[in-house]
Order: C-alpha cells, then sequence, then structure tokens
C-alpha cells in the first residue's frame, strides 16, 4: 500500500484517463519528480500484468466480450453471441491464416471486437474477420499487448471498472 492508501481501479481510471489521452495539463502536474513518484495502480492490476502482460486471459476477455454490443435492425444495440477460442482457432485454420503474436486469449478477443463492431460492414465476411485479427495482433507497427492496451484505454475513458482480481 502507498501513501495514498488503498484506491478503486475507479480512482486510478480518473488518473489515468487524461494521461492515455494525452492531456497532462488538466491533471496541473508541473513537477516530473512528483508525477513520476505518484502510483495509484491498485495490486491486482499490478499483479495480473505481472502474470499476463498485457493479453487476456480467458475471464479477461470473457469481461470484455460481455460489454461488447451490435446494432440490430432497429439500430438498437444488442449483446453478440461471442465466439469460443475453439470456433477463433477454427476460423483462423480455415482460412490459413497464423497469427504470430498473440497470446493466450488476444485472438478470441480481437475477433469478438471484429464481430460486433465491423463485421458486415467493413468486415464483409468471415474470411477477413480472420485476417482482421492478424492485421491487429501482428501490425508491424504496432506492439506487443496493442489490443488489451486499446481496450484499457477504452475502460478508463468510459470509467469501467475492470474486477482484476477475478479475471485473473
Amino acid at each position: 500500500m502507498g501513501i495514498l492508501g488503498t484506491v478503486t481501479n475507479l480512482q486510478v481510471m480518473e488518473y489515468i484517463a487524461p494521461l492515455i489521452l494525452g492531456d497532462l495539463l488538466s491533471l496541473n502536474i508541473m513537477d516530473e519528480d512528483k508525477f513520476n513518484t505518484l502510483d495509484l495502480t491498485p495490486e491486482a492490476y499490478r499483479e495480473y500484468k505481472r502474470r499476463h502482460g498485457r493479453h487476456f486471459t480467458k475471464g479477461l476477455c470473457e469481461f470484455a466480450v460481455s460489454l461488447m454490443k451490435r446494432e440490430d435492425e432497429q439500430d438498437q444495440p444488442k449483446s453478440i453471441k461471442a465466439m469460443s477460442y475453439r470456433e477463433v482457432d477454427r476460423l483462423l485454420n480455415d482460412f490459413g491464416v497464423e497469427v504470430k503474436n498473440a497470446r493466450e486469449y488476444d485472438t478470441v478477443f480481437v475477433a469478438n471486437m471484429g464481430m460486433a463492431d465491423y463485421l458486415a460492414d467493413s468486415i464483409p465476411d468471415m474470411e477477413h474477420l480472420a485476417r482482421y485479427i492478424k492485421n491487429v495482433i501482428d501490425d508491424p507497427d504496432g506492439y506487443d499487448g496493442i489490443a488489451f492496451n486499446r481496450w484499457f484505454a477504452d475502460m478508463c475513458v468510459k470509467r469501467i471498472e475492470v474486477p482484476w482480481e477475478e479475471v485473473m
């Protein structure tokens, strides 16, 4: 426990969200030394990252996918029918797509995100969904954990608390 005591994920997200958006001025932190010593990161998040890095576990993937929506015929948000690890693996194999930089459930998260947000629009069919998964995770100018980082930034901006201990 740091000098600030125990803090919630929501408190951390309220602090980190402007950082992710690059808005350091809104924090009124002009002294770099004070900024570098301020640590509001919950222990459960640190433990998650120690164990899994910036990658999706089955539990975190299920949590993330449970929040995904797709518009129905009346333009109303509707929960998606999630693809499983086995279904995503089969999809990638069926179309001969090899994803090199994925770990744990990264491909499953990206597949469901693509299905929720882009399928039948920017992604016309399942073959292109398989290619999309590879393009996101193996992006040549990307970095390790890109899908996790983008998703976590969304959680921070939306102020959605992640149950790190439960998804570990």
